[in-house]
């Protein structure tokens, strides 16, 4: 099963390798791994979206605590969070398909964001789901080059990962 784990980290050189090296020497795979600074900026966002066990997930939890740079981890809950990936998709794509190439990005509403005379790339930003369904649809023209961010996650409602530096309680 997959998990999704929110953590916030002190934005200092060197702390994805720390994280990553953590997960490398437990022999835990990741997924997915996004990362980007925070409405603090002393503050970075890791979304990391791993595939375990319940016994997995809480073993990279604790790990992750005990990373002196770490400042807090939070498992997400299923249904609890909204989570989205952004993908580039390079299609091959002739005069003779182009109409169905762009029927199909019309459809998932993914945006053409480059043509050619012999491809297109498209931009899409939605779940993995939905993004693997884009996949699929476009497998038939055939592919140059697909490239996919990790996902990133947060939580819904007025739920906040935030470490409580600089934010306000609602």
């Amino acid at each position: 099963m997959k998990h999704t784990l929110s953590v916030l980290v002190e934005n200092q050189p060197g702390i994805l390798s720390k994280v990553a090296g953590l997960f490398s020497r437990r022999g835990f795979n990741i997924d997915s791994l996004a990362v980007g600074v925070t409405e603090d900026t002393s503050v970075s966002r890791m979304t990391i979206v791993v595939n375990g066990d319940e016994h997995t997930v809480e073993q990279v939890e604790k790990q992750l605590n005990k990373l002196i740079q770490v400042i807090k981890v939070r498992v997400l809950q299923p249904n609890d969070f909204i989570s989205q990936e952004l993908s580039l998709v390079k299609v091959n794509c002739r005069m003779q398909n182009r109409g169905d190439v762009m029927k199909i990005a019309e459809l998932m509403q993914a945006r053409i964001v480059d043509v050619t005379t012999t491809c297109l790339t498209l931009e899409f930003c939605d779940t993995e789901e939905r993004t693997e369904t884009l996949i699929t649809l476009l497998r038939p023209f055939g592919f140059k080059e697909i490239v996919r961010a990790g996902a990133i996650a947060i939580e819904k409602g007025n739920h906040t990962a935030s470490s409580g530096r600089h934010s306000q309680k609602h």
